[in-house]
């Protein structure tokens, strides 16, 4: 079982969900929440990052605006989230990622990087501006920065019936970012990992994070 440790930013001190396996770490994982805060759900990602030998890092990215934020997953939360994360901005977003992979390689682990919607932005512009191996998942936030080099390798997951992610913006990141593996799952929906609440889709999101344990386990031994 994770526990939240104290991870000291450029914009403030805030906390991080930390799990860890319980035998010596294949590698160790930021893992970027969603616009809703360090929620079930992420914590969840980080334990099951830790079931498969990872080491799981969450930092809680809006602490550093208003600590403890855990929203809801409906539209009141949805638009309190885009406001915050608006105001945090993406630079203070990395500034936080570089610390929680600074915090990793103090155990001395290879880092990567996944992140969710949001966060799956984040975790992209921590391969082209960090240099971490990244799993973008659903990152609707993608489009204006698919011209920056990549940094490391790179794996984006999308879902075939996401409303938010056109065909004609995943077909921008196949042909501005085409050494990228890119996913597309047919009958899934925005946020289709999101366990257990809708739109998840048990199907995508069990080939999804195959594929994820696959590309951190090639990449971060």
């Amino acid at each position: 079982m994770g526990e939240w440790q104290t991870l000291k930013t450029p914009g403030g001190t805030l906390q991080a969900w930390l799990a860890q396996p319980e035998t010596a770490s294949r590698g160790g994982v930021v893992v970027v929440q969603e616009i809703f805060g360090v929620t079930r759900h992420i914590r969840d990602v980080c334990e099951r990052f830790a079931q498969a030998g990872f080491t799981a890092l969450a930092p809680a990215y809006l602490d550093v605006i208003e600590p403890g934020i855990d929203l809801p997953y409906d539209r009141a939360g949805a638009n309190r989230g885009v406001a915050l994360v608006n105001k945090l901005g993406m630079e203070s977003a990395l500034d936080t990622t570089e610390e929680a992979a600074r915090m990793l390689r103090g155990k001395g682990l290879n880092v990567g990087v996944i992140g969710f919607c949001w966060g799956g932005t984040v975790a992209f512009l921590g391969n082209t501006r960090l240099n971490l191996p990244a799993v973008s998942y659903y990152g609707a936030r993608n489009l204006p920065f698919l011209g920056e080099p990549a940094g490391a390798p790179l794996m984006f997951h999308f879902g075939g019936r996401d409303p938010h992610i056109t065909p004609e913006a995943v077909a921008a990141h196949r042909l501005k970012q085409p050494q990228a593996q890119t996913f597309v799952y047919e009958e899934a929906d925005h946020a289709f990992n999101r366990d257990p609440d809708p739109p998840f889709d048990p199907e995508a999101a069990e080939l999804a994070w195959q594929r994820t344990l696959a590309f951190f386990t090639e990449h971060l031994q």
